[in-house]
C-alpha cells in the first residue's frame, strides 16, 4: 500500500514499475557484480517458457521442468529443484524492490540538491 500511496502523494519522485533505472548502477558502489542470464534465448524457446518466466531464475525453472518430465509420476523426488527456484524467485523480488527503493531515494535526493541550488 506505501508504494501506491507514495506513486500518488509524489509521483515526481516515485519511479514506475517498468521505468529504466536513470541512475548510474556504480552510484554508490565500490564494486558491484553484474547479473547475467544462465538460460540462452534458444534454450527458453526450445522449452517453450512462456515470456513471464524468462528472466533471472530460467536456468532453474527448466532444470525444474526437466526433472519432473524425467521423474513422472513420482514428481515429489523434484523437490530440491522446486524449492531452488522458488528461492531464485524470491530473491530475484527482493532485489528488485531493493532496485526500486534506491531508484526512489536518489530521485528524492536529486529533487532536494535541485531545491538547494
Amino acid at each position: 500500500m506505501g508504494n501506491a500511496l507514495n506513486h500518488y502523494m509524489k509521483p515526481d519522485v516515485t519511479p514506475g514499475p517498468d521505468v529504466v533505472p536513470s541512475f548510474d548502477p556504480m552510484l554508490g558502489f565500490e564494486s558491484r557484480k553484474e547479473r547475467v542470464m544462465i538460460a540462452t534465448q534458444e534454450e527458453m524457446e526450445s522449452a517453450k517458457l512462456p515470456l513471464d518466466a524468462r528472466d533471472y531464475c530460467a536456468h532453474k525453472l527448466l532444470a525444474y521442468q526437466s526433472c519432473r518430465a524425467d521423474k513422472f509420476p513420482f514428481v515429489y523426488q523434484c523437490a530440491h529443484e522446486k524449492h531452488d527456484y522458488l528461492t531464485c524467485e524470491y530473491e530475484d523480488y527482493v532485489l528488485r524492490m531493493k532496485e526500486f527503493e534506491r531508484e526512489r531515494r536518489l530521485l528524492e535526493r536529486q529533487k532536494r540538491l535541485n531545491k538547494q541550488g
